[in-house]
């Protein structure tokens, strides 16, 4: 079986793959704190059909002889830079400026992580719970969902660059409220695993959560309210991009017909 005919069947599929990444981030432009992915591939195995050597007397190949046997994809990396900020006067709206995620408790009691500040009120008895547009709860600086007295007017509700809360009563007065958001960062933030909803989940690559109010050798990052961080997909890039991998694809497929069309000259030349 010619090489050829592996080599662009490998291309192919990670061609596809490419693709399929390109159409997740071209899908998610108006995602809010969405951050677009890249793959990144490898060559395989090389068949060494002749060695580079030199004997003493000047003599031998320098250079060898090797034949590829196509690419593979080995990850895709998440580019975390920071997205527009975009203004909606919505009071439960917050941009993050800087590296620092929210803190969330996923409906498994676990805590993931996310850069989406479109956040919900939710009554829970007498009180009001922030939560996210699905519903799990956000965390505040004690590890536990943040609560509200029911009787806050959320229009009068403010937040600080530091995450911390406010309130301006009906006399004008700014009450300091005791919660604030957990605001954390991560040494290799791209080592966090995408579990979907834009929620994040910290991994043994990515290292345990630093929260930033407890650490003081990294820098804190500052909560925009009534804000939301866009999406960092650049359209006309990924479209470049999308091009780029649909003429990789053709000519992978090119390469596949070129050795059919080979094999079946070599097949008629016993007629």
């Amino acid at each position: 079986m010619m090489r050829s005919l592996w080599t662009s069947a490998s291309g192919m599929t990670s061609q596809q793959l490419n693709v399929d990444t390109i159409s997740n981030n071209l899908a998610n432009v108006n995602t809010t704190g969405y951050k677009k992915e890249r793959m990144e591939f490898k060559s395989l195995l090389y068949e060494t059909m002749g060695h580079a050597e030199i004997n003493e007397d000047g003599q031998g190949r320098p250079v060898a002889l090797q034949v590829g046997h196509g690419v593979r994809p080995i990850a895709s990396t998440v580019n975390f830079s920071q997205g527009g900020i975009e203004r909606t006067e919505n009071n439960l709206d917050f941009a993050i400026d800087g590296k620092g995620f929210f803190a969330v408790r996923g409906i498994d009691g676990e805590e993931y992580y996310t850069r989406d500040g479109s956040f919900k009120a939710s009554v829970l008895n007498d009180e009001i719970m922030i939560t996210t547009s699905e519903g799990y709860p956000i965390l505040g600086m004690d590890d536990e969902p943040i609560l509200l007295d029911n009787n806050i007017d959320l229009d009068r509700l403010e937040v600080g660059e530091d995450g911390s809360f406010r309130y301006m009563n009906l006399e004008g007065e700014v009450e300091e409220l005791d919660t604030a958001f957990k605001m954390v960062q991560f040494n290799n933030v791209g080592g966090l695993e995408k579990t979907g909803s834009n929620l994040y989940r910290n991994t043994s690559a990515s290292g345990e959560p630093i929260v930033e109010s407890e650490n003081d050798n990294i820098r804190n990052s500052r909560i925009i309210g009534r804000s939301l961080e866009v999406s960092n997909v650049q359209v006309v890039e990924e479209m470049v991009k999308l091009i780029v991998a649909q003429r990789a694809y053709e000519v992978s497929s090119k390469g596949i017909q070129t050795s059919d069309d080979m094999l079946a000259q070599a097949n008629q030349l016993k007629r």
